[in-house]
């Protein structure tokens, strides 16, 4: 049982800063806006590896052939692996630091992309999605490390937005790009092609990342900036939170909150990411060329919805709004947005369910900017951001073994897509109530004496 809030001392680096910080002072370098859009590169990478198999897939059955729950189970693999992995993913981010961590990550997961090309049948597809998804699961965590070290309260924002945008940009290119390569090359050479780019960006982040106070091409102007707006650091923290262990952080209310809400995030997105394609080509007659056509219209508007989220979080802060009424703000409206899937399938036309599955991935993109500035704001340390953010994640990625299983079983059983997402659009709904009601101020969690 969770023991109630103890009065907490945090550390300095998280309180707000004074309103004369909320402006980076002339002739301070901006090379935080280059490591985060560096970071919103590799997890581009990272969610077009994931999402080449979904848009693939329709065209993978010509020589592999596989029921519906085959092909969800091989979809879920991915997740399998990914889920379990990022606890401990988000506990070696903490120790061992972004710059390694993202550049043995990123081989990784581009290796088993492009030895997917040689799969032959059901357990060798199974077997590259499963080592992919060990591959891939740091880089949510890191990015959120990232963020917390270089961008000060009032900018995280958007600066989250930013690099959790490469997972919508990630879609939106795989289905133009896969879908043309699979035309010209066949569905092998996406995967050949796709695997090599991640390989390229590896060898860029290990020779332009560096922490804020190592990084040459910053100066003391933007470190000072970056340190009064309240970023994460080691040297702010108190001895207390530093050495809270990782398994205590299951104990708070706060963080089971962010799971709950962020699994039932994931049994949204994660339609996007698996069987919307295959939605698309099956229930609403769209052929290969319509499918890379019109098929990146919802990824594409959930890229701006994400920027407009962080975007007003981050002006509502600036103006002295309260952070834990920003941020519920932001996470519930768009969770609320979300659940507009469930009548994509109840209208007639193919371009109504198109503008409404627009509409629901849109506000769940301006949800998770949110969702995704928690652990920087809750973590009792610069020592813990990357283990919340990886425990979240765990918990969220529940959803990618469920959600494709759960649809996959109900298209079978049912013929069409109507119940399965009416059921996601429920889950929209109870991931609202959780951010609403479960998890508690935006705020580092207080450090509770030990039993």
């Amino acid at each position: 049982m969770t023991a109630p809030h103890a009065p907490a001392n945090p550390p300095k680096s998280t309180a707000r800063p004074a309103a004369a910080a909320t402006a980076a002072p002339a002739g301070a370098t901006r090379v935080r806006w280059l490591i985060v859009w560096l970071a919103f590169g590799g997890l581009t990478i990272n969610y077009l590896d994931r999402a080449n198999l979904g848009v693939a897939l329709p065209f993978i059955g010509e020589d592999i052939t596989l029921t519906k729950f085959q092909q969800g189970m091989i979809l879920a693999a991915f997740f399998w692996s990914y889920d379990f992995c990022q606890l401990v993913a988000g506990w070696y981010v903490d120790r061992v630091g972004p710059r390694r961590t993202f550049t043995t990550a990123s081989i990784w997961w581009s290796v088993f992309t492009m030895l997917t090309a040689a799969a032959q049948n059901f357990a060798s597809l199974f077997g590259a999605r499963l080592a992919l998804g060990a591959g891939e699961s740091p880089a949510p965590s890191t990015s959120a490390k990232v963020v917390s070290r270089w961008f000060p309260r009032h900018e995280r924002g958007l600066a989250t937005a930013i690099w959790d945008s490469g997972s919508r940009v990630g879609g939106v290119l795989a289905l133009p790009l896969v879908t043309a390569l699979v035309a010209l090359a066949g569905w092998r050479a996406a995967f050949v092609v796709t695997g090599a780019v991640g390989l390229v960006w590896a060898l860029a982040w290990w020779r332009l990342y560096r922490d804020p106070e190592d990084h040459p091409k910053a100066n003391e102007a933007e470190r000072a900036y970056i340190r009064a707006g309240g970023a994460r650091s080691a040297d702010a923290d108190s001895d207390a939170a530093s050495k809270l262990r990782w398994r205590d952080l299951f104990g708070y209310r706060t963080v089971r909150g962010m799971m709950l809400g962020f699994f039932c995030l994931n049994m949204c997105i994660y339609f996007f990411i698996t069987f919307f394609p295959t939605y698309l080509v099956e229930e609403r007659g769209f052929t290969l060329l319509k499918l890379g056509v019109f098929g990146a219209l919802p990824g594409i508007c959930a890229v701006f919805a994400a920027y407009a989220g962080g975007w007003f979080a981050d002006r509502a802060i600036k103006r002295g709004a309260d952070v834990t009424r920003v941020r519920k703000t932001v996470i519930i409206s768009g969770m609320l947005g979300g659940s507009v899937i469930g009548l994509a399938v109840l209208v007639p036309a193919a371009w109504m369910a198109l503008a409404l599955l627009s509409v629901a991935y849109s506000s769940l993109a301006f949800a998770a900017s949110g969702i995704w500035s928690l652990p920087a704001d809750v973590a009792p340390s610069d020592r813990h951001v990357a283990s919340v953010g990886g425990i979240q994640n765990f918990a969220s990625n529940l959803a990618g073994i469920g959600s494709p299983l759960l649809v996959g079983y109900l298209v079978d059983r049912t013929g069409s897509f109507v119940i399965p997402l009416l059921v996601v659009s429920a889950f929209a709904v109870l991931g609202a109530l959780s951010y609403a009601f479960v998890v508690q101020r935006a705020e580092p969690l207080p450090v509770r004496p030990r039993a």
